[in-house]
């Protein structure tokens, strides 16, 4: 019999207090969820849709977080109540799944974080005028020492923090600065005076799909806080990284939405940088190269440490996962250095993959929590979670779709 089949279901042990690291990390997990989900690309994009659809846009950034609740949530409670992750799950329910949904995750994660690195590169651009491959090289060469100290997990989880922290706080500077019209924004927010479906799909693809789905609630595994008994803890680890990531996008949007209703015309080559030197002027511009700098090196740990946890297992010895690491990063800094600059057609592939990660990563999920009680422990999955997981996955389906006409596009 195998360590599944044997569990009692009956018995649940009682849930464990957390000490002072472990507290450390789970806040950790719940930054390294968010900053994954607030890279380059996300700032670029929420700043390119709020130009086009103005103070409309708060609607398509609700859908995006009431679907990103549906999805982590479920994603977070399974994996942590498994103490599984994703991939060995995914075999668990059909041998073979789990190295296809690692072949996506890894792939995704590889290209996407050759756009880490230019964002990382372009942040210390604004901020100091340094190169833009230097500064792409200098920060992936930080996150390789990130992982290479001594105690490489204090540091993640500390750093993660620190970043996270530090662009919310600037973003909400530029946001009071710029002045948005806030009762417009709430009134579209439930009113919607235009509604761009598109714009919402690839939105949610972006900050949800791919690497970030599983990249706090790997993270959660290491703390030890997991299982049945831990389950109250699990749920409010993935609700506090909701709530962050839903509080960078809506500031974001803000402080673009004071700048735009202004009918300042954004550069369509940097349109993040326009709005926050309009809003704070030069020290604007030098904010944004902090925030778009802390949002690609974020995302460059946290692509890494994710496809990297999908490769190992816990009885991986440090040294190897720390190898894998450093060489994710270096192969995606190396590559971003001969191009010279992000391959656009590159990130519209990994977009795709994303897209198609989603809703396969997501049905394993749901499957597990719907048919698989005996990988959960004997926990009974609550029913209400379940449903609003099925709904969230109806819209992955969509996402998928239009992952599929993506890379139909790229291949004719």
């Amino acid at each position: 019999m195998s360590e599944d089949q044997i569990r009692e279901p009956s018995v649940v042990a009682p849930a464990a207090k957390p000490g002072p690291g472990t507290r450390s990390a789970l806040l950790g997990a719940i930054f390294l969820m968010a900053t994954s989900a607030i890279g380059p690309g996300f700032i670029t994009q929420t700043t390119t849709f709020t130009a086009q659809l103005g103070a409309a846009f708060a609607f398509a950034i609700l859908v995006s977080i009431l679907v990103d609740i549906a999805v982590q949530m479920n994603v977070w409670r399974v994996i942590g109540v498994s103490r599984l992750r994703a991939h060995v799950l995914a075999n668990k329910v059909a041998p073979g799944a789990g190295w296809v949904l690692t072949v996506l995750v890894v792939t995704g994660g590889l290209v996407f974080n050759i756009g880490n690195v230019a964002g990382a590169g372009l942040g210390l651009d604004a901020m100091l005028g340094l190169d833009t491959a230097i500064g792409g090289a200098v920060s992936a060469a930080i996150a390789i020492a990130v992982f290479v100290i001594r105690r490489a997990g204090v540091a993640l989880d500390r750093i993660m923090i620190v970043l996270g922290v530090m662009m919310i706080i600037l973003t909400t500077y530029v946001a009071i600065v710029s002045g948005p019209p806030v009762g417009e924004a709430l009134r579209n927010t439930v009113l919607p005076e235009r509604i761009d479906f598109l714009v919402i799909t690839t939105l949610i693809g972006g900050t949800v799909g791919g690497y970030i789905t599983y990249a706090g609630a790997h993270r959660m595994l290491d703390t030890g806080l997991t299982g049945p008994e831990n389950v109250g803890q699990v749920t409010r680890s993935s609700v506090h990284g909701i709530l962050v990531t839903a509080v960078m996008r809506v500031v974001l949007f803000l402080a673009v939405l004071g700048v735009v209703t202004t009918g300042v015309d954004l550069a369509t080559d940097n349109p993040a940088a326009t709005a926050f030197g309009a809003a704070a002027g030069e020290i604007g511009v030098r904010l944004f190269g902090m925030i778009l700098w802390a949002a690609g090196i974020s995302s460059v740990i946290g692509a890494a440490y994710t496809s990297v946890s999908f490769l190992t297992s816990p009885s991986t010895p440090a040294r190897t996962r720390t190898l894998l690491t450093a060489g994710f990063i270096s192969v995606s800094a190396i590559i971003f250095l001969i191009a010279g600059t992000t391959p656009v057609t590159l990130l519209i592939f990994a977009g795709a993959f994303n897209g198609l990660i989603l809703p396969f990563g997501f049905t394993v999920v749901l499957w597990v929590a719907w048919r698989r009680r005996d990988l959960l422990g004997g926990y009974r999955y609550p029913r209400w979670l379940l449903a609003i997981g099925v709904l969230a996955w109806l819209i992955t389906i969509v996402i998928g779709w239009q992952a599929v006409l993506g890379l139909s596009s790229l291949w004719s």
